[in-house]
């Protein structure tokens, strides 16, 4: 399959979990793809499984940082047709308890992320009068989670970008969704765990089954999962998907 051919694909977060899924699934379907994020290591490790693979190392708070990678991207690969903003983290801590520079580091790196590495690629889409921006939010985006509270505001945020964009964007040929998973079989979801268990003393069995409530099949979304969906945004078929904040999350919100 060839569907995304002769397509720039770039995706932070690109060196593992849900990023790393997504470049090999719009590897597969053809696309050259840039993969970015703050372990160059890791980063060059996927790159060895691409057909088409580039990476580079970004900081995307830092917005100079950011035009710079993404430079470096168009340099190797030409113009970026698609845009995957998937780097992101959570930090839990009760929200009395949180101080300025957690809130705003995670501002920072879930919602002014997004900011800047669409900045650094909407002109040159606008040009070429084609383009997918899709956002990887979080059921967080959609329902509070008691404390990651800072992580709920910027990811709401995202879909308000997400919304806003798509409306500016409308007749350019663009488009601007966001997906938005729900507890996914990561890392980082085990590190939630081992979080929990950590701070509750219950096992991580336990902390898994805690977790697993929160989704109507009782079970973790697939990685796989999202990177499907990221891929029928990316196709001609879905042109008129815009603006959309898409759960996959089992059924745990709905709208």
């Amino acid at each position: 399959m060839e569907m995304l051919k002769d397509k720039h694909v770039v995706i932070t977060g690109g060196g593992s979990g849900i990023g790393a899924v997504i470049a090999e699934a719009l590897a597969k379907s053809g696309a050259k793809t840039t993969i970015m994020g703050r372990n160059y290591q890791r980063l060059q490790e996927k790159t060895e499984q691409l057909a088409q693979g580039f990476a580079t190392t970004v900081d995307v708070t830092d917005e100079e940082k950011v035009n710079i990678a993404f430079q470096m991207a168009v340099q190797q690969h030409g113009i970026i047709d698609i845009l995957i903003n998937n780097a992101g983290n959570a930090i839990s801590v009760p929200f009395e308890k949180m101080k300025a520079e957690q809130w705003n580091e995670m501002l920072a790196l879930n919602l002014s992320g997004v900011f800047h590495c669409t900045q650094a690629c909407l002109p040159a889409m606008k040009k070429q009068k084609w383009g997918r921006i899709i956002n990887i939010a979080s059921t967080a985006a959609l329902k509070g989670y008691a404390y990651v509270s800072a992580y709920c505001a910027a990811k709401h945020g995202v879909i308000g970008l997400t919304r806003a964009l798509a409306l500016e964007t409308a007749n350019a040929g663009i488009t601007v969704n966001a997906i938005c998973p729900g507890y996914t079989e990561t890392a980082l979801t085990e590190s939630a765990i081992e979080n929990i268990s950590l701070k509750t003393g219950r096992t991580k069995t336990e902390a898994r089954e805690e977790l697993l409530k929160n989704n109507p099949q009782k079970r973790f979304i697939q990685p796989e999962e999202i990177a499907n969906t990221v891929l029928w945004l990316c196709q001609h078929e879905a042109a008129s998907v815009t603006g959309q904040a898409i759960s996959i999350s089992g059924g745990e919100v709905m709208s």
